[in-house]
């Protein structure tokens, strides 16, 4: 059996940050691991015409599928789509920041899941061209386990983060079931300090049992194409994952 090709991809500001750790403990973990290390490689977040040489009327998505179709991406962009293109596996480090992830990732997202390779308009979803390629969202929060639960004052993170892992499923991704560690910043002092810094290497000793165990962590749930009707409504009956997909009142 093939080993699985893993792109590791971090986006934080400080190469010394807890986030940068946990990706190198992934790495670690991996048998030849690609790497994209956003801010680092200095990574443009901001999809614009100027990137394809555009004048004129910028449509993005179909400025993205001709650049696919004539081999013309832009260079950074060009090489992440292979970086992605050659995984089996994506691993994104981050920290949750204004209940996102940090702006260059979803700006690598915006530019990297390029219309006409991972997806188009009837490719999508069950038929996304990402399908066979799996997801793994490591991140940070600054609140603790009680603030980010589903009854916790800064919300459910696994609601949080839907929307990001919504857009992989749109192009076929399979979404594992997050890993998160909560209650880590720099503010910490004394005891409250040292349990975070126990619970961050407790965390970088368990990154290769976590990934070990790849193929029989949960997968987050989303709806079948077939679960919808022709308008793309939920059909009566057809199981709900969650309020941003549910049957109406």
């Amino acid at each position: 059996m093939t080993t699985p090709r893993s792109l590791i991809v971090t986006a934080h500001p400080e190469p010394e940050s807890f986030t940068h750790q946990w990706a190198a403990a992934s790495a670690r973990a991996c048998a030849a691991p690609i790497e994209s290390h956003l801010v680092q490689e200095g990574f443009d977040p901001v999809e614009r015409a100027a990137h394809f040489g555009h004048e004129g009327r910028f449509d993005v998505l179909k400025a993205q599928e001709n650049a696919a179709d004539t081999d013309t991406l832009p260079g950074d962009v060009a090489r992440e789509v292979g970086r992605i293109t050659a995984a089996d596996r994506l691993i994104l480090h981050f920290p949750v920041w204004w209940f996102g992830p940090p702006a260059i990732l979803k700006g690598w997202m915006d530019r990297c899941l390029v219309n006409g390779i991972f997806h188009r308009g009837s490719q999508r979803f069950d038929a996304g061209l990402a399908r066979g390629k799996s997801v793994l969202i490591c991140a940070t929060t600054g609140g603790d386990g009680v603030e980010t639960a589903r009854d916790g004052r800064e919300g459910d993170i696994n609601l949080i983060l839907w929307p990001l892992m919504h857009a992989l499923r749109y192009c076929g991704f399979e979404v594992l079931e997050p890993a998160f560690l909560h209650g880590v910043h720099g503010y910490q002092t004394g005891d409250a300090r040292a349990d975070m810094e126990a619970r961050m290497a407790a965390t970088l000793d368990q990154q290769a049992a976590r990934l070990a165990s790849w193929d029989s962590r949960p997968r987050v749930p989303f709806n079948a194409d077939t679960d919808f009707d022709t308008e793309g409504r939920l059909k009566r009956g057809a199981p709900a994952h969650g309020p941003f997909i549910s049957h109406r009142q």
